[in-house]
């Protein structure tokens, strides 16, 4: 007569049967990403990117979000060597003296060639992935008559709140920083004060401020000239549009770089090789909802053709950057009153 096995008996002879694989899933080796809190959920690239790349890798790709791409680099700058990222993605192309400085960072070894940036992009410690226009998002149903320039925007109808982000912890803050800096120059502080009251609020990343101008509780936003794409297809909705400036929009080029730290280096070197891949440059249109940084135009929905039409990109060279970010950010706390 056969003798039955209790519950927990079976149970403890399952777990000894699963044991050996349990075992191999913690020998794959793990790959952790810093990167920004709006690339990691279900509706970001972050899930998508993973099952890409860890279809190959025979790895476990883990990502860590942040506030925004500044603070992706003020962390690093915290934890230093002792840093538990093998890769930064997320910071832009503005901060690149400054990344390099902390002497966190490998070179890639990637090749650039594949890259259509515009105005051209050459480094060899990070590694663009995608890039679009800053711009100020309005609600149609709201603004009747949008800003048809920085200037507009400064000098218009107080009672027509924005939202902007803060450039210490913020790539788009930062690069509204510049955008400022590149329009007005020395005048910039008295803009800065001009704009003040139009200012509802400074969220300390993108997902915070876009959040309260969906909800309707401000009907413009500092975000980019490829956000309408989202609600264009997602929601089939044409009533979040982006202002065009007569002064130019600013470009932002976001990058990722490899840590001299990494636990497995190959593994990171092969995941920034894999950032200029069709497999990853075709989640970033309709997934982070920018601009690829390689040549995929043809595969690019039809929505993004009614985007803006950038005629005139502002940029500011790097080195300028570093030298100035923390006087032009005390600039502009100054004039906020912050």
């Amino acid at each position: 007569m056969p003798v039955r096995r209790s519950i927990p008996a079976a149970l403890a002879l399952a777990a000894t049967l699963s044991a050996p694989a349990v075992a191999q899933e913690a020998e794959r080796p793990v790959l952790t990403v810093y990167t920004y809190e709006s690339f990691t959920p279900d509706y970001g690239p972050g899930p998508k990117v993973e099952a890409a790349f860890e279809k190959d890798c025979g790895c476990d790709l883990q990502f860590v979000g942040l506030e925004d791409g500044v603070a992706i680099l003020n962390r690093l700058k915290l934890e230093g060597a002792s840093t538990k990222a093998d890769i930064a993605l997320g910071m832009t192309s503005d901060l690149l003296p400054e990344m390099k400085a902390t002497g966190l960072f490998a070179e890639s070894g990637v090749d650039l060639s594949p890259l259509a940036i515009p105005g051209g992009y050459a480094d060899p410690v990070f590694v663009p992935f995608d890039y679009s226009y800053l711009a100020f998002v309005y609600d149609t149903q709201v603004v009747k008559d949008p800003p048809k320039s920085l200037e507009d925007l400064v000098s218009g109808d107080p009672d027509q709140k924005i939202v902007i982000e803060d450039p210490r912890t913020s790539t788009p803050g930062l690069g509204f920083l510049l955008w400022m800096k590149a329009v007005y120059g020395d005048g910039a502080a008295a803009k800065w004060a001009a704009l003040k009251p139009r200012i509802l609020t400074v969220t300390p990343g993108w997902s915070e401020a876009y959040g309260l101008f969906t909800n309707g509780e401000v009907p413009i936003v500092l975000s980019y000239t490829t956000s309408p794409a989202y609600h264009m297809i997602e929601e089939k909705t044409e009533r979040y549009q982006a202002a065009a400036f007569a002064e130019g929009q600013y470009l932002q080029v976001e990058v990722a770089g490899r840590l001299k730290s990494a636990k497995n280096p190959d593994l990171a070197r092969r995941f920034l090789a894999f950032l200029l891949t069709p497999a990853f440059q075709e989640i970033i249109p309709t997934a982070n909802w920018s601009l690829p940084a390689t040549d995929i135009a043809a595969s690019l929905p039809p929505e993004f053709d009614r985007l803006v039409k950038v005629e005139k990109p502002l940029s500011i060279d790097p080195e300028t950057v570093a030298a100035n970010r923390r006087a032009w950010t005390q600039e502009y706390l100054e004039a906020l009153g912050r």
